[in-house]
């Protein structure tokens, strides 16, 4: 086949003129730090998912460092988590003092395997961290039953669930935690960024005084028009906050949130036609229960050659391509501090999992020219001359 001239990347985040007359718009108020854009985005949250709060932050990370904080996660206690997941989580809880407990997966739709979880359950576990992978919801009525059973948190990884519904429900509507991430991969982008939802007030008091140096105003209240500048510190904070000019960047994205996610769906059912039986590679399995998948990844496996060949391949053919993810269980510093714990379905998956391009932007000819490429290098791979 003919290579093409220009590489098409894994991801690219979608940025037309209502993003830049947003952001164009901020900067000519001259109010561009946290102020009533980040409201408004939260706000768009809270619709979104239905949760009484919405928190905005300078990262996901932040957000899950803010959470542990807050709930007094530290030393001694232990948390549970699937292994297949961005390393920003385990290292929170690492960095919190406490102990990441491995859940293993399904092997066909990477999600969460909540018949792993009782076997995890001690009396130091404090929480269960489900991750909605890429853009399919883990299996939340069973979750959140032995959560409750046990009296644990849920605090769902939604970084891939903008769009995302788990038996009607959005990401976030279950009553409990979720954090957002608004990376520029994700479905929808702020730059960089993310947000909790949640319903407890106690809880929101914790995480805008942590967010902000532990001061209760946020600056646009403080120096604002008839704000007053002075400010107590009950607690120290960090400097997570969101700014405007993310927020403008992020609320323009939301309103095309639909556009997008409509997109995805018809970029990865051609990816279905296009490598239907294609000889040594899985296609993404789909929970059965009911749902709506936001479609932030789509994960391969590669079954008919060594996976770093079949990379150098697509680079050789201009396409690019991501792991999503490296075992964290398998990491050296979790392994040298906490030990290894054996998890085959995870371990089984990890070997072969390839993310192949997605993004809104994608023409229907960059797909069929990724199905031509993985066809021509695993039919190659087939009669032994990769």
């Amino acid at each position: 086949m003919k290579i093409r001239e220009d590489f098409l990347p894994l991801n690219r985040p979608s940025i037309g003129e209502t993003e830049i007359a947003g952001v164009t718009a901020c900067l000519r108020s001259q109010w561009i730090t946290t102020g009533p854009l980040c409201k408004t985005f939260e706000e768009r949250f809270q619709h979104l998912t239905g949760a009484r709060h919405a928190v905005s932050l300078s990262s996901a990370t932040a957000g899950m460092h803010l959470v542990l904080t807050a709930l007094g996660i530290g030393p001694g206690d232990e948390v549970i988590t699937p292994s297949l997941t961005f390393a920003s989580t385990v290292n929170m809880i690492a960095l919190s003092g406490a102990r990441p407990v491995f859940l293993d997966i399904h092997y066909d739709t990477l999600n969460i395997n909540a018949d792993d979880i009782e076997a995890r359950i001690t009396p130091r576990t404090k929480a269960i961290i489900p991750v909605h992978f890429a853009g399919a919801p883990a299996e939340m009525d069973r979750i959140l039953e032995i959560a409750d059973r046990h009296r644990l948190t849920v605090i769902e990884d939604a970084a891939h669930a903008v769009g995302t519904r788990y038996r009607g429900i959005h990401a976030g509507g279950f009553g409990r935690i979720a954090i957002f991430s608004f990376h520029p991969l994700k479905n929808i982008t702020t730059g960089e960024g993310g947000l909790i939802t949640h319903n407890d007030e106690q809880l929101e008091k914790k995480l805008r005084l942590l967010r902000f140096h532990g001061i209760e105003r946020d600056a646009w209240k403080r120096y604002g028009k008839g704000g007053n500048p002075e400010y107590d510190i009950e607690t120290p904070g960090w400097k997570y906050n969101l700014t405007d000019i993310q927020a403008a960047l992020g609320i323009a994205q939301f309103s095309r949130l639909a556009e997008f996610n409509r997109r995805r769906a018809e970029i990865v059912a051609l990816y279905r036609e296009g490598l239907k039986g294609v000889t040594g590679l899985e296609l993404p399995g789909n929970p059965a229960y009911p749902h709506d998948h936001a479609h932030h990844l789509f994960v391969v496996k590669i079954l008919a050659m060594e996976r770093e060949r079949f990379m150098e391949k697509l680079s050789d053919h201009n396409i690019g391509y991501g792991l999503h993810f490296p075992a964290c269980h398998l990491l050296k510093y979790v392994k040298d501090r906490f030990g290894i714990v054996k998890l085959p379905e995870t371990e089984r998956a990890a070997e072969k999992i390839l993310s192949l391009p997605l993004f809104p932007d994608m023409t229907d000819g960059d797909v069929a020219y990724v199905c031509a490429a993985v066809r021509e290098i695993l039919g190659g791979a087939e009669g032994g001359r990769n």
